[in-house]
């Protein structure tokens, strides 16, 4: 079928006749319109001075063209309403003349009532019609009162509409659209996604990219993600536009469409604009390593700094791409990669996020002087500090609810612990310290992440003694240590006393030379955590390290120098207390460099 419909009177034929070659001209497949198709609207449109608007089917076929007038044109009906749960399968491209491609009010309710898969205008800019800008409308779920709602997307350069990929996306709407009306949460099915990883140089370093795609499979293992590809590309270098190349971005949108995929996820960091391209292309929504990591994090804070601590990464994270956010497919429906304890949405302007970006500062700062606080009262009852570092899933929760007798949450899973835990240990020196689990490292550790948690990681810059947890069993344990002496190189960590903690020897064969070879290094230990295996050594060890920064003493103060005697209690440890003829005898152990002041007083 050729034929116009609508206001055609005192129109040309031949301007018809060049209107009907539109139901020849091309779509490929995926695409939501071609840039041809939109500028020959486009320049027919201002030549006749009259909207026109025209049907396309999910194959790409256009079905019907008709003419309006010179504010608006009448959509004629079609036969594509479908169920509740389903949209149309038809999209409504018609032109606005004036260049203003925004959504009217009319275009929303035909949006609604016909069910259309996508309510698509163009903004006529002549004369160089190429430079026509287009919008788009699309129904994206149903409010609290079953009502549908909508998401207008735009205005995108013809260019950007032409690599829009169409079809992944109602796939995913009508899925939104099926679990709603059929009063299923959406939440509780676990999105399926697909993984890319990319190699270019030394981009990994140590890890091989099947290493870190593994890993990264274990982080969306982790938030929930149900991954059912991968896929690898090595090219001299990324792709400024899609970080991969486009034959990969088609062969990406091709399987989201095959496989119902939900999400894709990358394993580097994506700048805003790749972002923003590969959800157009590929139909799907688009998440990088820092943003998926951020979604756990989000997950697993359970105390108000905890939760305050995520939300601020989150927001500086959101903060460069709040701008010309792509679909805003996270919108739909919510998943991985959206959820965030704090209050303030992260779809909220640059205003909003930087105002509360300063709030939530304000209060971790306010947090930060109470810690510190505290950690003075320790430092004047000379109280040790330890810190267990490590890479995430390496054992320190464990090892924290064994040495202790606590009961923190410990699962062989990546962050189990986001939230600082600190316990108190008795030594066998019968001495008492205090123990802290802190958040677990992991390689290319979001740079939001550790800004964020800077109060916190203050308690590794401040303690005594740091205890690095390795898993041994772990395949890549020593480029798992190296990215832990990373992070601990960023937050100036790397020169504190560190004993290594070759943890899990219990999954080693026994006899086997790597635990041979680990015995004999320098100022560690192996255990297992779980089993309870060498854990007398490692506290023994631990004596040790702290007494190296300490000596014990016994003084002699005269009684007229009791003062200096009373503030030995607040500065030091005292061991033993004794009155005799000459003065006050105290048995103290204090840190090495306070014993000179007092040189004096040594008891002879």
């Amino acid at each position: 079928m050729s034929e116009i419909f609508g206001n055609i009177k005192g129109i040309k034929e031949t301007v018809l006749d060049e209107l009907k070659k539109i139901y020849e001209m091309p779509i490929y497949p995926g695409q939501l319109i071609s840039a041809e198709m939109a500028v020959k609207l486009a320049d027919i449109s201002e030549f006749i001075n009259k909207e026109i608007s025209l049907y396309i089917a999910r194959d790409g076929a256009v079905t019907s063209i008709t003419i309006g007038n010179t504010d608006s044109v009448e959509l004629p009906d079609f036969d594509g309403k479908r169920s509740q749960s389903r949209l149309s399968g038809i999209r409504c491209i018609h032109t606005h003349l004036g260049g203003n491609s925004a959504l009217s009010g009319v275009d929303y309710s035909a949006l609604k009532n016909n069910r259309f898969d996508a309510m698509v205008t163009i903004g006529v800019i002549g004369p160089d019609f190429a430079k026509s800008v287009v919008s788009l409308g699309m129904i994206t779920g149903l409010d609290d009162n079953k009502q549908l709602t909508c998401e207008e997307y735009g205005p995108l350069t013809l260019k950007d509409a032409e690599e829009f990929y169409f079809p992944n996306i109602i796939t995913t709407l009508e899925r939104i659209l099926n679990k709603e009306t059929s009063s299923t949460a959406l939440e509780a099915v676990q999105e399926r996604a697909m993984l890319v990883s990319l190699e270019w140089g030394n981009s990994k370093g140590a890890w091989t990219p099947e290493d870190s795609l593994e890993e990264l499979k274990q982080l969306a293992d982790t938030a929930g993600a149900l991954v059912v590809g991968k896929f690898f590309q090595k090219r001299p270098k990324p792709d400024p536009a899609y970080f991969v190349g486009k034959g990969k971005v088609g062969e990406l949108a091709l399987y989201a469409q095959q496989e119902n995929i939900d999400l894709c996820i990358f394993d580097d960091e994506l700048s805003p604009a790749q972002q923003r391209n590969l959800e157009r292309a590929t139909g799907v929504r688009v998440l990088d390593r820092t943003g998926l990591i951020l979604d756990i994090f989000a997950q697993r804070a359970y105390t108000s700094e905890g939760k305050m601590q995520v939300e601020l990464a989150q927001l500086k994270y959101t903060l460069p791409r709040i701008s010309g956010q792509g679909l805003g497919l996270s919108r739909l429906g919510g998943g991985i990669g959206t959820r965030g304890p704090g209050e303030t949405k992260l779809e909220v302007d640059r205003r909003r996020i930087r105002d509360r970006i300063v709030f939530i500062n304000d209060n971790i700062d306010k947090i930060k002087v109470i810690r510190t606080l505290h950690r003075n009262q320790r430092n004047k009852n000379r109280i040790a500090t330890i810190s267990l570092v490590g890479y995430t899933n390496a054992g320190k929760s464990t090892l924290l609810n064994t040495l202790t007798a606590s009961d923190i949450y410990a699962q062989d899973q990546l962050f189990a612990t986001l939230d600082p835990t600190t316990r108190k240990l008795a030594l066998p020196d019968k001495q008492e310290a205090v123990l802290t689990d802190t958040v677990g490292f992991i390689q290319r550790l979001p740079h939001q992440l550790v800004a964020a948690f800077r109060s916190t990681l203050e308690e590794v810059n401040e303690s005594d003694l740091l205890l690095h947890v390795i898993d041994v069993s772990h395949e890549l344990y020593k480029e798992q240590s190296d990215a832990v002496y990373e992070v601990l190189k960023n937050i100036g960590a790397d020169d504190k006393n560190i004993i290594t903690v070759f943890n899990k020897v219990d999954k080693l064969p026994k006899n086997s030379e790597l635990l041979a070879r680990l015995a004999q290094k320098e100022n560690s230990v192996c255990i297992s955590a779980k089993k309870g295996l060498g854990l007398n050594a490692l506290l023994e060890l631990i004596v040790e390290n702290l007494q190296m920064h300490s000596i014990e003493l016994n003084l002699l103060f005269p009684y007229s120098e009791t003062g200096k005697a009373a503030h030995l209690h607040e500065i030091a440890t005292v061991l033993k207390e004794t009155y005799t003829e000459a003065g006050v005898v105290l048995k103290v152990r204090l840190p090495i460099e306070l014993a000179k002041k007092y040189d004096e007083y040594i008891e002879k």
